[in-house]
């Protein structure tokens, strides 16, 4: 690996063990094994390196919401759209919050600390979109390059306030915050009560 590479992973186990406010610069180097001046080469900055790390292991674990096989459906034998695809692929996002030390607590960590952290928070805001666009490929069973801008600013928009809610209150109260059953059962609730109404 080179300097840009090594400094990704050095800058992610430094997520995955301090958080954001509480890495500096120096820990990224000492744990990457290459030089201040590198970063500012490579990334622009901290910050800006922290958020590429952030992205780059959120990516990683995104096997582990569909079995490993991808955003087209694979691995999944529950119909794409469906109300039973919403509770499994919901269900596998869960397993991946009960997870110790899971990653997702350097979201809240983004949330209550993002005016301190505003280059961070500003490239993770950007990299929004695109996850959102991940999540209706997800869920809908088709290439994230088949999800047109609509879907991306209204389904994804909700796949991802929902992700957001569900970081909150795992880590928040893991004993209390809920599985992919009750949200699957509030989805059925939600349609058939606007079906009554149409």
């Amino acid at each position: 690996m080179g300097h840009r590479e090594d400094l990704l992973e050095g800058a992610k186990r430094c997520l995955l063990a301090k958080g954001f406010v509480r890495t500096t610069a120096r820990d990224i180097v000492k744990e990457s094994g290459t030089n201040l001046a590198s970063i500012g080469y490579h990334y622009g900055s901290k910050d800006a390196l922290l958020a590429q790390a952030y992205v780059s292991l959120v990516e990683g674990i995104g096997e582990k919401f569909t079995g490993g096989e991808g955003g087209e459906g694979g691995g999944s034998e529950t119909r794409p759209g469906s109300v039973d695809r919403f509770r499994e692929m919901w269900a596998n996002v869960i397993a991946t919050m009960r997870e110790p030390d899971s990653l997702w607590r350097l979201s809240v960590e983004i949330i209550a600390m993002g005016d301190q952290l505003p280059e961070v928070r500003d490239h993770l805001a950007r990299a929004q979109r695109e996850g959102s666009r991940a999540f209706v490929s997800l869920f809908m069973g088709v290439p994230e390059a088949n999800v047109i801008d609509e879907e991306v600013d209204t389904l994804g928009t909700l796949y991802s306030t929902l992700m957001m809610g569900l970081i909150a209150a795992w880590t928040f109260d893991p004993k209390t915050a809920p599985d992919a059953d009750q949200l699957a059962g509030g989805l059925r609730l939600l349609i058939a009560a606007t079906q009554n109404r149409s």
